[in-house]
């Protein structure tokens, strides 16, 4: 189209100007097609920005790592032990319990609800206003974590305010993940901060690396006390498949914390 054809050109060359990063605009299907078929490893890595760096554990997330034996080994983890259709198939109970106690939790709210106001609005029939975006945000984190670490961090009844710091945490790590920053276009301002997003994203990334580190030392230590686990999560796989793994460039704790926050993120 003419009209998305001028456009692109106009934006390649302002990019181009403004960063040091060079662009490369494709408006053909036959280069498109080149690209993504025949040189499909050379457009695999992802480019290296500072949220990805301090938030996904220097690169460690597979979904941000190098194309390379790290990110095949990993991923082909990923995909079997948690995406296949077999072992999705062997956690919808989890589903089913999530769905469950979050329905439980609305009609809870109602009933009190009644309870409280059954002596003032006689005769009128009580609502209670639920914010749905949040109760399914909930609904689908709890589902998430459960999958890959055994743990709900929203609680339906009960929040505590190790939940609470939980949940923030991770909003705040959505968020700053897809913030594009001065210094991923222009690298050496990488000292300024003005807005202050680097500060939030080494604050983030040490408030989830805290709660990941305590869920991974619960599982080594059941592992060690030889505990009997009714149901492996992730986490449980994870350990038992990289026990004596020798992948490169990162230490067993970190691949396994960062490999279950990427789960959650993409997931959720």
């Amino acid at each position: 189209m003419p009209t998305l054809g001028k456009d692109s050109q106009e934006h390649y060359r302002r990019q181009n100007q403004d960063s040091v990063h060079r662009l490369l605009v494709v408006n053909s299907w036959e280069v498109a097609k080149e690209c993504f078929t025949i040189n499909d490893k050379a457009f695999s890595n992802r480019p290296s920005t500072v949220a990805i760096r301090l938030l996904g554990y220097n690169r460690a997330m597979f979904g941000f790592a190098p194309y390379g034996s790290y990110w095949r080994e990993i991923r082909k983890i990923a995909t079997l032990q948690l995406l296949s259709n077999n072992r999705l198939e062997m956690l919808k109970h989890i589903q089913a319990s999530e769905i469950d106690m979050s329905i439980r939790h609305l009609y809870e709210l109602w009933v009190n609800k009644t309870t409280a106001t059954a002596s003032l609005d006689q005769g009128r029939p009580n609502q209670v206003l639920v914010e749905m975006k949040q109760w399914f945000g909930n609904l689908t984190l709890n589902i998430i974590t459960r999958m890959v670490a055994g743990k709900r961090v929203a609680g339906v009844t009960d929040e505590g305010d190790d939940a609470l710091r939980c949940q923030k945490a991770i909003r705040d790590f959505f968020h700053l993940m897809g913030l594009f920053i001065l210094p991923d276009a222009i690298p050496f301002l990488g000292w300024l901060d003005l807005q202050g997003y680097k500060r939030a994203m080494r604050r983030t990334a040490k408030e989830l690396d805290c709660f990941l580190e305590v869920w991974l030392q619960e599982h080594k230590h059941r592992i060690l006390s030889s505990d009997a686990i009714d149901e492996k999560d992730f986490m449980d796989i994870m350990l038992s498949i990289l026990e004596d793994s020798k992948l490169p460039d990162h230490n067993l704790g970190t691949i396994i914390k960062s490999t279950c926050l990427v789960c959650i993120f993409d997931i959720n």
